[in-house]
């Protein structure tokens, strides 16, 4: 008995400690909610489903604004990456099975490009714990355990949430149980289908307009076409039993990503793509040279990977040992030999020295 308990015990304060940490997003998310919410009152009223909708969608407007430099990073890593591809199956072809020096190749050729592998990963890790907290959130109104400071101090409005509805659906309701089905239901699957259609389409449109065709072959590449049809149908059973709430704040989420990923592949096309086609013809419709200006891009992008990998990325041998480089500088009072025995100072030439004809045959 004593042995389950202490992994009882040991689990109570890990939640305890996740619970501590999260109560200032918590505060933030109902916050911002009860902001917007106050914002779209006067127009819609304040028990209204429609002022609530309009508050989540504002809240989603205003996380993902404040992500866009992350997201632009995110998919410029996911892209640099695919096009990496190829090289990475040469290496892989080079030294067989080698797994060790494979991975110092790949390391190093993640260097020399500034290439993060966990780049396109950071604002989708980012955004996780803001999910939680709404989730946890608007689940905490549905099932009457309010969170957050804003609604455990303010319970007309918890109430307000609580019977606001969108087209008679409940937002702190669910599409489970079915029974009865009814307009709460009806809203949570056509929820669910935005939210996976456009996550679709998403993965879809990075694939087709902004991947080269070398890059769409590999393992790599087909565990990515594997996921895009893995993905959406595991995000569709989990929705189901989350409120129709997060719901709203999910597909909108993943409608701005949808719209901010096409605008950027039509404005910053990869090159040998087809999205890179088609902005070279509106570049020479606009009277602009697309090379030149690709050819700045490129130039900026060497500087700052160059930049990167001096800061963060020493010279790895050919044994993948870190090299020491100690810097060598230039002094002006160096001393350095020229034929005959003469030197120089501070750069100006100088007399040889008096020696002897034994001292000059030793040397």
């Amino acid at each position: 008995m004593i042995d389950l308990l202490v992994p009882l015990s040991i689990w109570d304060g890990f939640y305890g400690l996740l619970s501590a940490m999260m109560q200032p997003l918590y505060w933030a998310i109902s916050g911002l909610m009860v902001l917007f919410h106050g914002l779209w009152s006067p127009l819609f009223g304040a028990d209204s489903g429609v002022s609530w909708t309009l508050a989540i969608v504002t809240l989603t407007l205003v996380v993902r604004t404040l992500m866009i430099p992350l997201f632009v990073k995110q998919i410029n890593s996911s892209r640099a990456l695919q096009m990496l591809q190829p090289r990475i199956q040469e290496l892989q072809k080079k030294h067989g099975s080698d797994r060790e020096r494979v991975a110092r190749e790949m390391q190093k050729l993640y260097a020399e490009e500034g290439v993060n592998p966990m780049a396109s990963c950071f604002p989708m890790l980012l955004q996780m714990p803001v999910f939680w907290a709404l989730f946890r959130v608007l689940q905490g109104v549905a099932d009457n355990q309010v969170r957050g400071y804003w609604f455990q101090t303010s319970p007309d409005l918890v109430a307000s949430l609580q019977g606001a509805d969108l087209f008679g659906a409940r937002l702190a309701g669910r599409i489970f149980p079915l029974d009865p089905f009814g307009a709460t239901q009806i809203l949570g699957i056509v929820l669910i289908a935005v939210l996976v259609i456009t996550l679709f389409l998403t993965q879809l449109q990075l694939m087709r307009k902004n991947m080269p065709p070398e890059a769409l072959s590999g393992p790599m590449a087909q565990s990515q076409k594997v996921m895009l049809y893995i993905f959406p149908i595991m995000y569709a059973a989990s929705s189901a039993v989350l409120p129709l709430g997060v719901l709203v704040y999910w597909s909108a989420s993943n409608v701005w990503t949808m719209a901010q990923q096409g605008l950027l592949i039509r404005n910053n096309p990869a090159p040998n793509t087809p999205a890179y086609v088609d902005w070279e013809e509106r570049m020479r419709s606009q009277g602009k040279d697309p090379k030149a200006i690709m050819e700045a891009r490129n130039a900026k992008r060497r500087r700052n990977r160059r930049t990167v990998a001096a800061a963060v990325q020493q010279p790895v041998d050919e044994n993948g040992r870190r090299r020491v480089v100690r810097q060598q500088v230039n002094r002006t009072t160096s001393r350095t030999e020229n034929f005959g025995g003469a030197d120089t100072q501070g750069g100006v030439r100088r007399q040889p020295r008096n020696t002897t004809r034994s001292a000059r045959k030793k040397k």
